[in-house]
């Protein structure tokens, strides 16, 4: 056990915490279970509020500016007001609930390149908030977006990076105004028509939007474009392979104009 001790309000001798998630594999959807520990510091401690966020990087352009931030998705009050007597030990069991929109971190037993994602313990004290640091969670993904990550890789479309992205998807029922993108570099198949793909999933109670980006090529009097696409795959969806989906999806993405295509599965 390996107490922060908070300086916020408090100086030096404050009270410590530490934050155990005991098993920080979970899918979008899920209840993170664990616990905090504190411990009192040198004087008397007046606790207002304990909250857990769930923080990640993200990329941000602002006019010419670009950059990168931490955010926050979601926070949920897990203690109200306390007082924590000098060197006084207390133990906050939690069970936090993981929404169905969370980025993913991990996918087919490995992590994903670019993802980072956690919950950071943040305590009112003294009129100000401590933020702890991030407690990494492995967000792998439900099933349907599995069978598209899946798929992409059958197709030969290779994984570069993986980012999130501030800003909204057409089309759909963001909880946030943040989305994860699956950056791929375009497989064979494709490559004499667009340069990479991304990928990006919103999920619902009832199924996954994904949602496809594709860098189209240019010619010799064209320059390249980007062009949309998006369908839905239900959560019982039978698990028939969704390669030729995809394909499909893709192959008419680079050749029409533009615009975004209706769901597939209803």
């Amino acid at each position: 056990m390996v107490f922060k001790r908070l300086l916020a309000a408090v100086g030096i001798g404050g009270p410590g915490i530490d934050t155990v998630i005991p098993r920080p594999n979970v899918r979008p959807g899920e209840k993170v279970q664990g616990h905090i520990d504190l411990e009192g510091g040198e004087v008397e401690s007046d606790i207002e509020r304990i909250d857990l966020a769930l923080r990640a990087r993200a990329e941000f352009e602002r006019g010419d500016t670009e950059g990168s931030t931490q955010v926050l998705f979601h926070q949920v009050t897990v203690a109200g007001a306390f007082r924590l007597a000098p060197g006084e030990r207390k133990r906050i069991p939690f069970t936090y609930p993981l929404t169905l929109q969370a980025p993913l971190t991990a996918a087919g037993g490995q992590r994903l390149p670019g993802a980072g994602l956690g919950l950071s313990t943040d305590v009112s004290i003294g009129g100000a908030v401590d933020k702890g640091d991030l407690d990494p969670l492995e967000v792998h993904p439900l099933p349907a977006q599995e069978r598209v990550l899946e798929a992409a890789a059958r197709l030969g479309f290779r994984l570069v990076k993986t980012d999130i992205e501030q800003g909204r998807l057409a089309g759909t029922r963001q909880e946030f105004p943040l989305y994860q993108e699956f950056e791929y570099r375009a497989s064979p198949q494709f490559a004499d028509r667009m340069r990479e793909l991304e990928v990006s999933f919103v999920a619902d109670a009832q199924g996954t939007e994904v949602v496809l980006e594709a860098d189209k090529r240019g010619g010799l009097l064209t320059e390249s474009q980007d062009r949309f696409a998006r369908f839905r795959v239900p959560h019982d969806h039978d698990g028939t392979d969704l390669a030729p989906v995809l394909a499909q999806q893709i192959d008419h993405m680079v050749r029409r104009r533009g615009g975004l295509m209706g769901d597939l599965f209803g």
